[in-house]
């Protein structure tokens, strides 16, 4: 075998991971469970966990082919070296690419998905907001490498050039808080810039970037897509356009010399969980609207008593999609996320002393950072955000009971004011 290295472009047009048309009118948790069955050789229900980082070559002496000449693919003699393609991870991007609407790639996790989309369109200008703290830190490395300039989200259009990028986040970290896709899609491309989104707060079934004219959609497949906190992952999808232009290959390409690539175990664990993915966000996703209204109601009220004055007494401010009036009444905001707003939303104390104690008061919301498990989370988020205010909670609604999770943040609501005015009369 001749041990040359594929070249960068070796596989551009081989590999392919365009959504399976077949299922196209099949329901998305349909989708989730048998968009990977044309990949099905043994006789086992739960696809084996395959461990090997290396596959063997053909025995026949004169079947031998370079790797210039071997076309990767999904079934099992395709694979040559798990830098490259793996069954694990072939068998979980086929189902994304088919949930997604876009062939898709995974990563090792959500940053070095977002550092391989940089690396692969390379633009001079990136226009973003505020959003995931991490992203900025990724951004702050290529302006150290090539200059790159950022730009603020709503900055005019006119300060953007053709390749340039415009990055939404959506629903935004940590408020949960969405933005009008239609609008950034009409901004980029009168300038010949190109719209990426992170869409980790809305995975399916809550919103389709690609319907407001999204060229790729980033996902921390850690959070929704993973579902049970134990696995890192980055996803990349692309418009089915785009990928026509040659993106999928050209990124596909770029990643066995990133090297960012899932491992064996994440594989199989994002397949077993992205199966249950529709079942577990729309239940996340009505919970965290419940509490939400709740919480809203409880702070509108003109009640100076009862449970409803206690959330008064501590809390400051709630912010979600589910309550921007406006937009809701302006329509584009229930066009965008037809099937809910998302699971996670961000409260503020009226005092930092607060947020700082809430979590330790509370027994079914765990304290700890991401999101996005069938558990619910909550983090003061200045523990791992210096930049938030210091009186914010991101709170990552789980699957319990909403009820439950409801009287679990009201004991803790009354415990922070029955603290507040055992301390006043010290």
């Amino acid at each position: 075998m001749a041990s040359s290295q594929p070249g960068l472009n070796r596989y551009e047009n081989d590999i392919d991971h365009t959504p399976n048309h077949a299922l196209a009118e099949l329901s998305l948790s349909s989708k989730t469970i048998h968009a990977d069955d044309y990949l099905n050789v043994g006789q086992d229900v739960a696809p084996p966990l395959h461990v090997s980082t290396t596959f063997r070559y053909d025995r026949d002496p004169n079947a031998l082919k370079v790797w210039t000449e071997l076309k990767p693919g999904p079934l099992p003699d395709s694979h040559i070296y798990s830098r490259y393609t793996a069954p694990n991870t072939t068998r979980f991007e086929a189902i994304l690419s088919d949930i997604l609407k876009g062939p898709s790639l995974t990563y090792s996790s959500g940053l070095s998905a977002f550092h391989a989309l940089l690396v692969f369109l390379n633009p001079k200008r990136i226009c973003i907001g505020d959003g995931y703290h991490g992203c900025h830190g990724v951004i702050s490395i290529h302006q150290k490498l090539t200059g790159l300039k950022k730009l603020n989200l709503d900055c005019d259009p006119s300060e953007l050039e053709a390749g340039d990028v415009v990055h939404v986040e959506t629903p935004l970290n940590p408020t949960g808080v969405a933005c009008n896709l239609k609008a950034f899609a009409e901004k980029a491309h009168s300038r010949g810039a190109f719209l990426t989104i992170d869409a980790t707060f809305g995975p399916p079934p809550l919103q389709d970037p690609f319907l407001w004219g999204a060229d790729i959609v980033m996902h921390s497949g850690t959070k929704y897509v993973g579902g049970h906190s134990d696995m890192l992952c980055g996803i990349l999808a692309v418009h089915p356009d785009r990928a026509k232009e040659g993106w999928f290959g050209k990124l596909f390409s770029e990643r066995q010399y990133l090297g960012n690539v899932m491992g064996n175990m994440e594989g199989w664990l994002g397949v077993r969980s992205v199966r249950t993915l529709e079942v577990r966000v729309e239940r996340q996703a009505k919970n965290a609207e419940a509490l939400v209204k709740w919480l809203h109601e409880s702070l509108t009220s003109k009640e100076t008593w009862g449970d409803h004055h206690a959330v008064k007494e501590v809390l400051a401010k709630i912010e979600h999609a589910s309550l921007q009036e406006e937009d809701i009444k302006e329509g584009w905001l229930l066009k965008q996320m037809p099937n809910g707003f998302g699971p996670v939303f961000s409260i503020t104390m009226k005092e930092q002393t607060f947020a700082r104690r809430l979590p330790s008061k509370l027994k079914l919301f765990h304290h700890a950072t991401s999101l996005g498990g069938v558990e619910s989370l909550i983090e003061w988020r200045t523990m791992t955000d210096s930049k938030v205010d210091s009186r914010l909670l991101r709170v990552s609604v789980g699957i319990e009971g909403w009820e439950d999770l409801r009287d679990d943040l009201l004991q803790g609501f009354k415990a922070l004011y029955d603290e507040q005015q055992e301390e006043l009369r010290a």
